[in-house]
């Protein structure tokens, strides 16, 4: 019970940092994101390797090397993505009124080639992991782009709580995309999934016996435990920015700082949450 605990909390707590990091990465000046997505990119490929290297071994500590292998790989994607790299070839606000299913390709024509990307950084991941017995990694990458995806569309459809301070200027024309209510049809179906997923894993651990793959399926199981939470946040009105204050700190200093005034819309269209490694 006590490695699953720590696992866990472990999972917990890699969420938590890298969330703050982006967020506070994707706030300083601009000219700081060349060497941003250079650092992000060694990162991703020592991950790849991390994953290759421990592919083999059952171990506790392999197991959190996977993990760590496959966060770092995640953390590409969400740098590339909030730094405006891998974006999509729309770059501008969507006209008011667009709606129904012409708003949803003006939706993904914004974010296409980071979707693109995510399916190449998986792939990557499963020839790296796949040929091993020990995928944490992988599956902690694909649990991560399935709450990713997920929790986009919601905010799409519209949920209570978003989080316009956590918004970088270079990306504002996002929230074009984006609407507050308090449900949507998806969301119930969203939290009910995350639910069950997280049930199957923590059944799973406490059935394993051996050290390694217990210690790997309590880190998917925090993963999926974060699922739950991070769509439940969805509807709370509750200010998520308390949590990455000192993320927020770059902008304080006269980072990347959302201008009141540019791109400004009506109440109605609100900004993208930010989604966690996201």
């Amino acid at each position: 019970m006590t490695l699953l605990l720590v696992s866990i909390a472990v999972a917990l707590l890699a969420w938590w940092l890298s969330t703050g990091a982006v967020i506070y990465l994707d706030g300083l000046p601009r000219r700081t994101f060349p060497w941003t997505m250079v650092i992000a990119t060694l990162l991703m490929l020592v991950g790849i390797v991390l994953v290759a290297g421990v592919r083999d071994s059952s171990s506790v500590s392999a197991a959190y090397i996977s993990f760590l292998g496959g966060f770092l790989a995640w953390g590409w994607q969400e740098v590339s993505f909030y730094t405006g790299y891998v974006t999509g070839p729309r770059k501008h606000a969507c006209a008011p009124g667009c709606r129904g299913w012409r708003h949803f390709g003006h939706a993904l024509q914004v974010s296409i080639w980071h979707e693109l990307a995510i399916v190449v950084g998986a792939v990557a991941l499963w020839f790296a992991a796949a040929p091993g017995t020990n995928r944490v990694g992988f599956w902690a990458f694909v649990i991560l782009w399935v709450m990713h995806e997920s929790a986009r569309i919601n905010v799409f459809l519209g949920v209570r709580n978003v989080s316009e301070e956590f918004l970088p200027e270079h990306m504002r024309y996002l929230s074009s995309f984006l609407r507050q209510r308090p449900m949507n049809p998806l969301l119930p179906f969203s939290i009910l999934g995350s639910l069950i997923l997280a049930g199957v894993l923590l059944v799973m651990t406490l059935e394993t016996a051996a050290a390694g793959p217990r210690a790997g399926l309590g880190l998917l199981t925090g993963l999926a435990v974060l699922g739950v939470v991070e769509h439940v946040f969805l509807v709370l009105p509750v200010p998520l920015d308390r949590l990455w204050t000192w993320g927020l700190r770059s902008r304080d200093k006269g980072g990347n700082r959302p201008s009141p005034d540019r791109d400004r819309l009506p109440p109605q269209a609100l900004s993208i949450t930010v989604t966690r490694v996201r």
